[in-house]
């Protein structure tokens, strides 16, 4: 990819992904084989203004080396400098980037449980940090740079120079940073998207059914207070954000205790560098009481069980089956690009800020105005071309919402 074309995008990320302030510290998590175009980022961010920017390096590879061979009782514990490094940089105002580029399979063969207990340890330690970042009280964003493992478990029969190159570039189309002006599109694009949950706010819908021929009949119902959000965000001090790059999604989240019925995945999911795929949910009441997996159905089974809001759901996205994404006909394996290719879910947490005034609310508050806790929150993709969705009103009336994958209002 071209270095005037990788500016850009960098740019994009700093100045309408975490909206950069003058005087403001980014901190960036990024894959070290990601580390030339994190200088790139960098730069820009250091141009748009930021004070400092910290870097917090990565490396699966190690990670797995980890997994497999540290003694048991490390994975119960986290690191206290670790600690003070999340919750320091949260409460002086820092804005978070996240360049995920996760090779799909780099977990394979590790014991899910280890990963579990790891992440449980992280989420207790941090869980400030990402209740701030839930909230939108700190300005956030996940994007995606390519990876050799990651490229050729898209584009397996290419070369690994050639997948690398595929891969920029449908990450690039994806994101519309091969536009002249990439911030301009993006503000258009979320004009677009702020329409459509304008309208769905609008409606209040009470419930929203699903169904398709892969045998997906799920009935969602939605708080009274429910949000239907999508686009760019603010953040608690007013300040537009986008963070999610690429978003072709409106989402809001499902009453907790009102999901019934049972879901079939439409693309596999990339969870903790193992695939799992061909994947189905049943819900009574809110809760998963039944599942399978044809491909990694351990890894379905540590998900689910991670805590007691992990047997729940925290949101409901609808994405249309005729999305640039989507057209594209790549699967990525990368949650951030395939959940905006496809309707999805979210098994865990729901994000505060999609109930009416969720972001002032306490936990218990908003567990009252039924939202889901988890330390979890797990996109997985159930969209399809023969999706249909008809949704009710707290008046009785039932409006078609999807026809054959796409939006029919």
């Amino acid at each position: 990819m071209d270095q005037v074309t990788l500016k850009k995008y960098a740019e994009l990320l700093v100045k309408t992904g975490v909206n950069i302030q003058k005087g403001q510290t980014l901190v960036i998590s990024c894959p070290v084989e990601a580390a030339p175009f994190a200088r790139l980022v960098v730069e820009a961010a250091y141009k748009a203004g930021a004070r400092q920017v910290v870097m917090r390096w990565g490396d699966e590879q190690i990670s797995r080396l980890t997994y497999l061979h540290a003694p048991e009782d490390l994975f119960d514990e986290f690191p206290e400098w670790r600690k003070e490094f999340y919750l320091t940089h949260a409460r002086e105002g820092a804005a978070f980037m996240s360049i995920y580029a996760s090779d799909p399979e780099a977990m394979k063969g590790v014991d899910p449980n280890r990963i579990m207990r790891s992440q449980i340890a992280a989420n207790q330690a941090i869980k400030e940090y990402s209740d701030r970042l839930m909230a939108n009280k700190n300005r956030w964003l996940v994007a995606s740079v390519p990876t050799k493992a990651w490229a050729k478990k898209v584009f397996p029969n290419l070369t690994e120079d050639e997948a690398v190159a595929n891969l920029w570039d449908a990450i690039i189309k994806a994101t519309r940073a091969d536009q002249d002006d990439p911030v301009k599109a993006w503000e258009e694009h979320s004009k677009q998207l702020h329409k459509r949950v304008e309208f769905l706010n609008n409606i209040r819908f009470k419930s929203l059914h699903f169904k398709n021929a892969l045998g997906t009949d799920l009935v969602v119902e939605l708080p009274e207070k429910h949000l239907w959000a999508g686009g760019s965000e603010k953040s608690a001090d007013g300040i537009s954000f986008n963070p999610n790059i690429p978003s072709e999604e409106v989402f809001t989240l499902p009453k907790k205790d009102g999901v019934n019925g049972v879901v079939y995945s439409s693309k596999p999911l990339n969870y903790n560098g193992n695939l799992i795929d061909e994947f189905f949910l049943t819900f009574k009441d809110g809760e998963i009481v039944d599942y399978q997996a044809k491909v990694g159905y351990d890894s379905l089974k540590s998900l689910i069980e991670t805590d007691e809001g992990s047997r729940y759901l925290g949101e409901v996205a609808l994405v249309q089956y005729d999305s640039p994404i989507s057209r594209s006909n790549i699967l990525f394996y990368n949650t951030l690009f395939d959940e905006n290719a496809s309707c999805h879910l979210a098994i865990g947490r729901a994000y505060p800020t999609s109930l009416i005034g969720g972001d002032e609310m306490t936990e218990e508050e908003l567990a009252l105005n039924g939202a889901n806790y988890s330390i979890n929150h797990v996109d997985f993709m159930f969209g399809t071309e023969d999706l249909d969705i008809v949704g009710k009103t707290y008046d009785g009336q039932t409006i078609q919402v999807f026809k054959d994958g796409n939006f029919v209002i």
